[in-house]
């Protein structure tokens, strides 16, 4: 034993002698992004209009059984913001066979669990199961979204928990700043009513609960994604029995916004604030447009990763903000870009100048190649860390559905996205991240802030 402890000593001894640089070893290079292998997926459509992918993928026996329907918050009149998510939670309540507790059970026996869900364009329902229980929640699924018992006796609960969630969105500035910038981007289409009014969610009854889901949900709408190991053959009669006699339902009917690209800027009051919050942005070419794969690498670099110019300056350089940020979000043939930044009150008015002098800076001249290519892979790396689990994959599948791009938007994006050149950079800039046409929300206390943002009224940028 004293011999092993003294050989252990001596060991460790040589270890810390030895000099720093010698313990390191060079990590090995990295190679280049490969692009997303798409897995070979069976497709058809059924009689009554509904669309079916069924996607091997991965070796885990777990499968992701997901049903998308064109219902969102695009369907909602203006006095019934909200519905879409109050009707996508009662949902979960039960079916015409099954309590919510029955639900749940089954689901859990199958070791997984069900998610009812709604956004802007879509209500998603389904969930992760395994394997041996493919067919079982494809049933499931289909009694949820074609059969929901919608019990008035839960909708009181429903509406009080999202009034209470609400609430403490709108305590918060960013949720405050992004209501105002979307509600001047577009208007009074759905596009432009991120949040309900408090008033008229707590009024929704059970029976416009069961008109929405009646004009809504049907399956000319519907598209149900299967992902993961399953039985393919099993799988399919089960989806092909299960949604068999669903009536197709209304075709989807989008009103198109029209949105707004002139320069605004919009303070808001929030007295003795010890931040301001910043939201400003204009909409811009979407995924179905040639320049959407440079505008996200544009994007990318401005402002939207962790090494972005934007982030650089304000966060690491100037230590105005904590965690600013850029991104492009998109709707249906529609997308706006905007940089989100909580600056400390003070600096306020230099957080708007170095924003928007990294805008032009970009606008005038392209960037070095060497700043670009770190870019494009983090990017890269991004979409294939994406594409690397069952929803994942789904979640790609039904954005290009829903956008109406081929399967070659996804094969090739890692290619078109390395392919994106300096001068295109700077050219995406020009063209679509006009600082004229930019809308500006600030919220912050007013006092001490109005001065400060006043030269930032005009279009013309000090």
């Amino acid at each position: 034993m004293q011999t092993r402890r003294m050989l252990l000593a001596t060991t460790l001894a040589l270890g810390v002698a030895m000099p720093a640089a010698a313990q390191k070893q060079a990590p090995p290079p990295v190679g280049p992004p490969k692009d997303f292998h798409l897995p070979q997926k069976r497709e058809f459509t059924l009689p009554n209009g509904m669309a079916v992918t069924l996607v091997p993928f991965g070796r885990v026996p777990k499968v992701a059984v997901i049903l998308t329907v064109e219902a969102g918050r695009i369907n909602e009149r203006p006095d019934q913001t909200g519905l879409s998510s109050v009707t996508a939670a009662l949902m979960q309540e039960g079916t015409r066979t099954r309590t919510a507790a029955q639900l749940a059970e089954d689901v859990a026996g199958m070791g997984g669990s069900l998610d009812v869900s709604s956004n802007n364009e879509l209500t998603t329902v389904g969930g992760e199961v395994l394997s041996e229980h493919a067919a079982r929640m494809v049933r499931l699924v289909a009694d949820v979204a074609r059969n929901p018992q919608l019990p008035a006796s839960e909708l009181p609960r429903i509406k009080a928990d999202q009034v209470r969630d609400l609430s403490i969105q709108k305590s918060q500035p960013q949720a405050i700043a992004l209501d105002r910038f979307r509600s001047i981007l577009y208007d009074d289409h759905p596009y432009g009513r991120p949040f309900p009014n408090e008033d008229a969610l707590g009024g929704f009854t059970v029976a416009q609960v069961r008109a929405f889901h009646a004009a809504n949900f049907g399956a000319r709408r519907a598209h149900l994604y299967v992902a993961g190991v399953f039985d393919g053959p099993a799988t399919e009669a089960a989806v092909r029995h299960a949604f068999r006699g669903w009536a197709a339902g209304r075709p989807q009917s989008r009103p198109v916004p029209k949105p707004k690209a002139v320069r605004s800027l919009t303070l808001i009051d929030r007295p003795n604030a010890p931040q301001s919050t910043i939201v400003m942005g204009l909409p811009v070419p979407d995924p179905v447009e040639s320049d959407y794969v440079a505008l996200r690498v544009t994007d990318g670099l401005l402002g939207g990763t962790f090494g972005s110019r934007i982030t650089t300056n304000i966060r690491e350089r100037k230590g105005y903000s904590y965690a600013p940020y850029s991104t492009v979000t998109n709707f249906w043939h529609q997308s706006y870009w905007s940089e989100q930044a909580d600056v400390t009150t003070s600096e306020t008015g230099n957080s708007l100048k170095e924003i928007f002098g990294e805008i032009d800076r970009l606008r005038k001249k392209a960037p070095a190649e060497r700043e670009l290519a770190g870019i494009e892979r983090n990017l890269a790396g991004i979409f294939t860390v994406q594409n690397s689990s069952r929803n994942g994959i789904i979640g790609q599948l039904a954005f290009a559905d829903v956008q109406g791009l081929p399967d070659s938007y996804l094969t090739g994006y890692v290619k078109r996205l390395l392919a994106v050149t300096p001068e295109q950079v700077r050219s995406m800039a020009e063209r679509h991240l006009a600082p004229d046409r930019m809308t500006i929300v600030v919220v912050g206390d007013k006092k001490t802030v109005e001065k400060q943002v006043a030269p930032y009224r005009a279009a013309a940028v000090p």
